[in-house]
């Protein structure tokens, strides 16, 4: 039981399984300035490899260029406006205290000043359910409901690519491009499909064989399925 398995040796990060180094260095976070009015002008846009949804690239009054998640609908020229105070337009910054309801948001910060990391998948999108004193009720993509604060930022709209999944992949070499360009596992193999020296529930039984319980003191080889569970299985009625 000596041997890793294969999602410890990746999580180890060594370079075998290294990801490629223009995946991820485009950032689309805001400002840190808060208080500054901005407004910039969309010139274009591109279709980066560590992001489902296209990116535009706006110009700002100081000729200083940035990216910014594209939504549904903008073009090449439109403004863009980023500050406290509320603007209303596609694609505009403001404080989720400033939304009105029901409107759709994106590219949403978790808390003042994070920039943005909630909603930025192609064809996402976020409502505001209410607003309650300092903190705005958002309806999430899973329908789920979070409360953040007022002075959270997002941008206004859906974000743009929505129809990127309705084409088929086909076969398995585009597959294979897409996950090596985002860095993922694939494909991933079920542990009873393996050979016993693999992997614990390995041995074509077509079942796990034992009990997929694991003590939190398991070495590295044995360390898999519900590590330190109180309890697994159905409750009973």
């Amino acid at each position: 039981m000596g041997k890793k398995l294969r999602q410890q040796r990746r999580g180890k990060g060594t370079n075998v399984y290294r990801k490629l180094p223009n995946t991820f260095d485009v950032s689309v976070t805001y400002t840190n300035n808060r208080s500054k009015e901005l407004f910039c002008e969309v010139t274009g846009f591109v279709n980066h490899t560590g992001h489902s949804a296209p990116l535009m690239t706006v110009l700002f009054e100081d000729f200083t260029t940035a990216y910014m998640i594209a939504p549904e609908g903008i073009k090449i020229g439109d403004k863009v406006h980023i500050g406290p105070n509320p603007v209303y337009g596609l694609g505009n910054v403001m404080r989720l205290g400033d939304v009105p309801d029901g409107a759709p948001i994106f590219n949403i910060e978790s808390r003042p000043g994070d920039g943005g990391r909630l909603v930025r998948a192609a064809g996402a999108a976020a409502y505001i359910s209410q607003h309650i004193g300092d903190s705005t009720t958002i309806q999430m993509p899973s329908k789920n409901t979070i409360n953040l604060s007022n002075e959270c930022r997002a941008q206004l709209g859906v974000v743009a690519g929505g129809g990127m999944l309705d084409q088929p992949l086909v076969k398995a070499g585009k597959a294979h491009y897409i996950m090596r360009t985002l860095n993922r596992t694939w494909p991933v193999q079920r542990g009873v499909k393996m050979n016993p020296v693999d992997h614990p529930f390995g041995g074509k039984q077509h079942h796990k064989g034992k009990s997929s319980m694991t003590s939190r003191n398991a070495p590295p080889g044995r360390k898999v399925g519900h590590i330190a569970a109180s309890r697994v299985g159905r409750k009973k009625r």
